[in-house]
């Protein structure tokens, strides 16, 4: 397995464990459509919520919120859409962000949670 996908893994765990330590339920993990991934899909208050996972060894080469350009926001946004159409969702929703620094032993730097990134 290639070190990106390990790290990638590593901070979806932290991201899942993160959310349900908060009170988040989660519902999918790495939900695939014919559009993207989305990392993780939970509930919270009645709000279903989209979280997209970024995590980075380190930040010399730049931050894990540097990764998110439009054109994976774009992709996100039609996954969520599809989701919540596909499960006949009628609540409040939203797209949420996590964002993750490791050092070299994996120990975490940082764990930043972004809410409602697309308004």
């Amino acid at each position: 397995m290639a070190e990106h996908n390990y790290v990638g893994q590593v901070g979806e765990k932290l991201a899942r464990e993160y959310l349900q330590k908060n009170g988040y339920k989660i519902l999918e993990h790495n939900y695939k459509t014919r559009y993207a991934e989305i990392d993780l899909v939970g509930e919270k208050n009645k709000t279903l919520v989209f979280v997209e996972v970024r995590t980075k060894v380190g930040e010399n080469f730049g931050s894990p919120e540097d990764t998110i350009n439009k054109s994976k926001l774009k992709k996100v946004l039609w996954n969520a859409k599809s989701y919540a159409g596909f499960k006949n969702w009628q609540g409040p929703q939203r797209i949420d962000a996590i964002c993750i620094v490791l050092k070299s032993d994996f120990s975490v730097v940082r764990l930043d949670h972004y809410k409602n990134i697309i308004s």
